[in-house]
């Protein structure tokens, strides 16, 4: 029989643990960010038809308005969670 959720949550801190303890967390993560970022890029050049200094310029604010966004909801949740706890 399989293990339980729990212990399998256990398993993957462990994991998660050893690997950070070998090496560099940013050096692991660092392919992941770069694509996360590339997508502001292609948002808002879709065609790569932009002067890269203008291309970087708005992909910043795409990146500044989706981080507000997030932001935003993220606040609404907590208002509503602290409304509902009332």
């Amino acid at each position: 029989m399989g293990q339980t959720a729990e212990a399998r949550a256990q398993a993957g801190r462990i994991g998660a643990a050893v690997l950070h303890s070998r090496y560099d967390s940013r050096e692991l993560t660092e392919r992941g960010r770069a694509t996360f970022l590339s997508r502001f890029d292609r948002e808002v050049d879709p065609l790569g038809e932009l002067d890269p200094a203008e291309r970087a310029r708005r992909s910043e604010q795409a990146k500044r308005a989706y981080f507000l966004r997030l932001a935003h909801r993220s606040a609404k949740v907590r208002a509503a969670r602290k409304a509902g706890s009332k």
